[in-house]
């Protein structure tokens, strides 16, 4: 004879199952250990202002991906040999082009970046009130007399069709 689990039971296990993988693969900062503040300072700031190369929409700090922790320790290995903030984030940019930067500089590639948005609302905007203003613009249509008696015609085909159908 087979016992079957309880479905919350199955839950509970897969869950706890989950917890625990994702406690294993996880990282702490705590990891990283400085001699001053100001170090421990900088390193913060510089991996909440990268960011991932694989998961493209979280920082250093927040990614469990394993280039995001080799990054963190080269960021890591870069402060304690004492180098600024500037100076490191121009290496990785050098390294990985302008990507690794959460906000990427304003500059002739980048453009589309930081004004596309706002173009593309204006050319909407534009569009809507140009549409909007012709309407406004446009006369209602009126019917000649002679469309007018066609239509008169037309309706009363109509009448007849349906008073013979009841």
């Amino acid at each position: 004879m087979t016992r079957r689990m309880h479905p919350l039971s199955l839950s509970a296990l897969l869950l706890l199952g989950a917890l625990a993988s994702g406690q294993a693969t996880a990282y702490t900062l705590e990891e990283f250990s400085f001699e001053t503040p100001a170090q421990h300072a900088t390193f913060h700031s510089l991996i909440a202002k990268l960011r991932c190369l694989v998961c493209q929409n979280e920082s250093l700090a927040s990614s469990q991906a394993g280039v995001a922790q080799d990054l963190r320790e080269e960021v890591y290995r870069m402060v304690q040999e004492g180098q600024s903030e500037r100076e490191i984030v121009t290496f990785l940019v050098d390294r990985y082009g302008d990507f690794v930067l959460y906000e990427p500089p304003i500059k002739p590639s980048t453009y589309i970046l930081w004004f596309g948005p706002f173009i593309f609302l204006g050319v909407a905007a534009w569009l809507l009130f140009r549409t909007l203003a012709r309407k406004r613009e446009e006369p209602e249509s009126t019917l000649s007399e002679s469309e007018q008696a066609r239509l008169q015609r037309l309706l009363a085909v109509n009448d007849d069709t349906q008073d013979q159908t009841k």
